[in-house]
């Protein structure tokens, strides 16, 4: 498995960029196959690193058509490899994102995307009852070191049924729950970029076994496996 981020990957997405349309891609498909093998590769070899401090349940990169149908933008291709880490179910919450695009725009985010209706209100009785292990999390120094804050959706006020003037609130009314750090094209090409990815998901542990436990527990700490 490879290590390595391929060379002629940004070159390539900038090109496309350019010519983003279905004769030139079909003209440079052996090209792009050939990036999409070591990418793959790439994300398989980070996935097992992963392993190593955690149980990761499938390893998926998502492919390269756009879904033009509900969009104004009609090109028919991404200009960027994305690919998603999920952890085992249903006892370990949370997951892991690797985005790589030329021009500095390169992010890993990890967390909780589109939490279920049920999974939110849960997390927000927690934070209701007792906030105060999910801010020593956050004001750890090693881990805002690598994450900073939260990140993401949140509503304007207080949701339904939870007081606006709540000393939680900020995290409260939070819809998502999502961290992300951002990646220099020289960074990524960097030898020791995968190594680093890991090392940074790494860091994020105290804070999924956090949410893991309020996920599958009730309000009283009582399992729900």
């Amino acid at each position: 498995m490879s290590q390595q981020i391929p060379k002629g990957l940004f070159p390539f997405f900038n090109k496309l960029k350019k010519n983003n349309n279905r004769e030139w891609f079909t003209e440079h498909k052996p090209e792009f196959k050939a990036l999409e093998s070591e990418v793959k590769a790439v994300y398989n070899y980070l996935g097992s690193l992963m392993n190593e401090h955690d149980q990761i349940e499938k390893t998926k990169i998502f492919r390269i058509y756009r879904d033009v149908r509900f969009s104004k933008n009609k090109t028919p291709y991404k200009t960027h490899f994305g690919g998603s880490f999920a952890r085992r179910k249903p006892e370990l919450r949370g997951g892991y994102y690797l985005h790589l695009q030329p021009n500095n725009e390169s992010f890993i985010a990890t967390g909780f995307w589109e939490p279920s209706k049920e999974d939110l209100l849960r997390i927000r009785k927690e934070f209701e009852m007792d906030d105060s292990e999910m801010r020593g999390i956050l004001n750890n120094r090693a881990f805002n070191s690598v994450w900073g804050g939260f990140v993401g959706d949140e509503l304007k006020t207080a949701p339904k049924g939870f007081d606006k003037e709540h000393p939680a609130i900020d995290l409260i009314r939070r819809k998502q729950f999502i961290f992300t750090k951002s990646f220099t094209d020289k960074e990524v090409m960097a030898d020791g970029f995968i190594n680093q990815v890991n090392s940074d998901f790494k860091a994020i542990r105290p804070f999924f076994d956090y949410m893991s436990d309020v996920l599958t527990t009730n309000l009283n700490g009582e399992s729900l496996l």
